[in-house]
């Protein structure tokens, strides 16, 4: 690991467990049938702790101050945490906000929260004072975690404020908190803790983005949290000698479930402050890490930095956020890096589903290998099956009405919708939202997609995102996946402009690859017309861009998705 060994690090005294053999069980409330326990992703990390207590949990390297972390060391502050937060008042079902990034500390809460029976509530480190300070009051937080870098956040918060300086060391506030919650427990350890028994309960509050108003909270269940955990564990082949490097932001839907997927693996995790291209690297080629989640986005960055080169092991790297291009898929298999397609929401617990490779794709060109890994695919092990229905039209919707299937022609475009055990509960304090999401029975994505004779399904857009040319429906992710295919296109997004004779065309935003760049400086004009040249050969007339505008950067979330509401606002002036 950079910047320091696990084997020089010593954890502050209140996180040592005591010596011997430990009771890591919690109790039992009366009344629960001995053939039925309620799930709970917590069961991950004391079953870890229990059977591997001296195995690397947590890695924290790149930082002034370095922490490892082993599973006995990482499950006793999560103890510590749960009991501070019951000394300070929480009770059941109570939120607790972090705002955090991916540090040791959001860990940790994924964990001791749980344990106090309490509900953690991330918010994303990028938002405004106000986004905060909305998603503060909404949620009903109790109390907040929040690491120094983002206490301005917060500056007028109501409630307790808990401090991390991110040094796990004697001096921090956080730290002194964990080590007054040890000394409220008496040495009770998790016996002196109860079991939640109500797998049904929360586990987690995730606000959306709010692209489009104000953010909803997304309620996920413990018992759903346990069977997504297993699903990304399973469909990755995580185990105890993987190495997840966090690159995913924790606070984005729980980390797709990941802090608990991690710990049902044994595997260790990494934890980076911020996404550094370098210090990927390093861990990449240094650290043993095997995987990874990254948008298309940032995979770009991490293939086009100076740093890149064939990695030592294979490493899967789970891809969700835009279908990967025949370009991305080759550049990461070039490099020893496996990419699994994912897709879902926070609403789904992050992925659902998968794009399965079939084994005859191995011995097909890449170009027709890479459109099939592209589609969606089916859903996880622990979902229910995805379907692909008829939306209603226009003020037709009747929330009560049953559903039907597109026929499997991979033409007709429809509606995405899943329910099950990785489906949400509902919107907190929006029953109204939640209605609309959860009619006839199913949750209803948003998303647009074509369901294949092969049984896969394949995302055409957001609904939003259609672009209607001469009543011609164009995909703009179908366009953006022909647009990568150019040479010398780094990166490309598509939306839709107002055109006076075909009601909208394509416009496409472009970065352009760093030779390309210098090639090209000055002549931007005769780049769009080349561009526009190879989208003919590939794409229909309607959905060719009609405009084609370079740029050095495109809009992104926090985790690296292209925010195509700021492109449509950029256009709206055009």
């Amino acid at each position: 690991m950079a910047g320091s060994s696990p084997a020089s690090f010593q954890p502050t005294p209140s996180s040592i467990p005591p010596p011997g053999a430990i009771d890591i069980h919690l109790r039992l409330p009366p009344g629960i049938s001995t053939h039925k326990q309620p799930l709970n992703p917590l069961s991950f990390l004391l079953r870890a702790a229990q059977i591997y207590p001296n195995k690397l949990a947590v890695a924290h390297s790149d930082v002034k101050h370095p922490v490892f972390y082993t599973y006995g060391v990482f499950a006793q502050r999560a103890q510590n945490l749960a009991y501070a937060l019951i000394q300070a008042g929480i009770q059941p079902g109570e939120r607790i906000a972090v705002i955090a990034p991916n540090v040791p500390v959001i860990a940790e809460a994924h964990h001791g929260v749980l344990a106090a029976r309490a509900v953690i509530c991330p918010i994303n480190t990028r938002l405004t004072v106000p986004e905060v300070a909305y998603i503060l009051e909404h949620s009903g937080a109790s109390l907040i975690i929040v690491d120094h870098e983002f206490k301005h956040l917060v500056k007028d918060a109501k409630v307790p404020v808990i401090v991390s300086n991110d040094t796990g060391r004697v001096g921090c506030p956080y730290e002194a908190f964990l080590a007054e919650g040890r000394k409220f427990s008496q040495e009770r350890g998790w016996p002196g803790l109860a079991w939640e028994p109500d797998e049904d309960s929360a586990a987690a509050l995730c606000y959306t983005s709010g692209t489009t108003g104000r953010p909803k909270g997304v309620i996920t269940t413990l018992r759903g949290s346990y069977l997504a955990a297993i699903a990304n564990a399973f469909e990755t082949r995580m185990n105890p000698e993987s190495v997840y490097l966090w690159i995913l932001p924790m606070f984005h839907a729980c980390g797709w479930t990941y802090p608990w997927a991690i710990t049902a693996a044994f595997s260790a995790q990494i934890t980076l402050r911020t996404v550094n291209v370098s210090q990927i690297w390093y861990h990449l080629l240094k650290s043993g890490v095997t995987h990874y989640c990254a948008a298309p986005t940032v995979q770009i960055s991490l293939l086009n930095a100076p740093e890149a080169r064939s990695v030592p092991r294979p490493v899967t790297t789970i891809v969700a956020g835009s279908a990967p291009t025949a370009k991305l898929i080759e550049d990461l298999e070039q490099k020893g890096i496996n990419p699994v397609h994912v897709y879902g929401l926070t609403e789904t617990y992050g992925p659902v589903t998968k794009g399965y490779a079939q084994p005859h794709w191995i011995s097909l060109p890449l170009d027709e290998r890479a459109r099939y890994m592209a589609r969606q695919g089916f859903a996880f092990l622990t979902s229910e099956p995805v379907r692909v229905v008829y939306q209603p039209k226009e003020g037709e919707e009747d929330l009560d009405k049953e559903l039907v299937d597109v026929p499997k022609d991979g033409k007709t475009v429809g509606e995405i919708v899943m329910r099950g055990n990785i489906a949400m509960k509902e919107y907190f304090r929006d029953p109204a939202a939640t209605k609309k999401a959860l009619q006839g029975g199913w949750f209803h994505s948003g998303d647009l997609a074509v369901w294949h004779p092969d049984g896969y399904i394949a995302v055409q857009d957001r609904s939003k995102d259609i672009i209607i040319s001469g009543g011609e429906n164009a995909s703009s992710l179908a366009i953006e996946q022909e647009l990568a295919t150019h040479p010398d296109v780094l990166e490309v997004s598509v939306v839709a402009r107002p055109h006076p004779k075909w009601g909208e065309r394509a416009m496409a935003f472009v970065i352009l690859r760093t030779d390309a760049a210098k090639r090209w400086a000055g002549k931007h004009a005769e780049f769009a017309a080349d561009l526009k040249r190879h989208a003919r050969s590939r794409l229909p007339g309607f959905a060719c861009p009609e405009w084609v505008q370079v740029v050095e950067e495109l809009p992104k979330t926090s985790t690296g998705k292209i925010q195509k509401v700021e492109l449509r606002k950029i256009v709206a002036k055009l």
